[in-house]
């Protein structure tokens, strides 16, 4: 897998990563989400330096002029609920993509909170046959919810290509994922924090990126 940490170099992408992880600022749920569709917006722009183009000539009012655009078919599919934010800033990117979504959330043991695993109950998708795949989370915690995703996805066709996208991702997850997609799989991610915590969070992280762009979620 090919990993691009964008925290590595200083550059605007710090700011929105600041506003996101600080406890005064994330609590405004319009800026937060903002925040990660503008981060989603870098991520995306780094990652179209990787794609294949195609010279195409065009008409301006003035005379001709050729120009290289990128020339792959995309489907982008992000992890409900939180990877909505995150997904609308790719898309401002590649506004003719095709779009896929995926349920997959943690269900934790009553008896030991920090025991949980990934149910995913829902998939809504067009053939990926052929195709890049951009596959959108948030926080990469433990990594077992983009693996799940991507086995959920295999009966949708072979991808030409797959990229992973998150904001934050903890080495453990980064490190499970490694053997889950093929060899030349690139992860583009914003930051990635040292440890999660004894219940699978990231520390430091950010807490969780679903309550803060949506709300409190119902608990059971």
């Amino acid at each position: 897998m090919h990993i691009h940490n964008l925290s590595t170099a200083n550059s605007i992408l710090n700011t929105f990563l600041h506003e996101i992880r600080s406890v005064s600022i994330q609590k405004d749920s319009m800026r937060f989400r903002r925040n990660i569709e503008r981060i989603g917006e870098v991520l995306s722009y780094e990652m179209s330096k990787s794609f294949s183009f195609t010279e195409e000539q065009l008409e301006t009012p003035l005379g001709s002029h050729s120009q290289n655009i990128f020339d792959e078919e995309i489907v982008i599919c992000s992890i409900l609920r939180a990877g909505l934010p995150l997904h609308n800033g790719v898309l401002n990117y590649f506004d003719n993509a095709e779009n896929a979504f995926i349920s997959a959330y943690r269900h934790h043991d009553k008896n030991d909170p920090s025991k949980f695993e990934i149910i995913v109950e829902y998939v809504a998708c067009p053939s990926l046959e052929g195709k890049t795949l951009l596959l959108v989370d948030p926080m990469l915690a433990s990594g077992q919810s983009l693996a799940l995703t991507f086995e959920a996805l295999k009966p949708y066709g072979t991808p030409k290509n797959i990229h992973l996208l998150s904001v934050i991702g903890a080495k453990p997850g980064v490190a499970f994922i490694q053997d889950k997609f093929p060899e030349h799989t690139h992860l583009w991610i914003a930051a990635i924090d040292d440890e999660l915590n004894d219940k699978g969070y990231i520390v430091p992280g950010l807490g969780d990126a679903g309550d803060l762009a949506y709300g409190t979620k119902l608990q059971h």
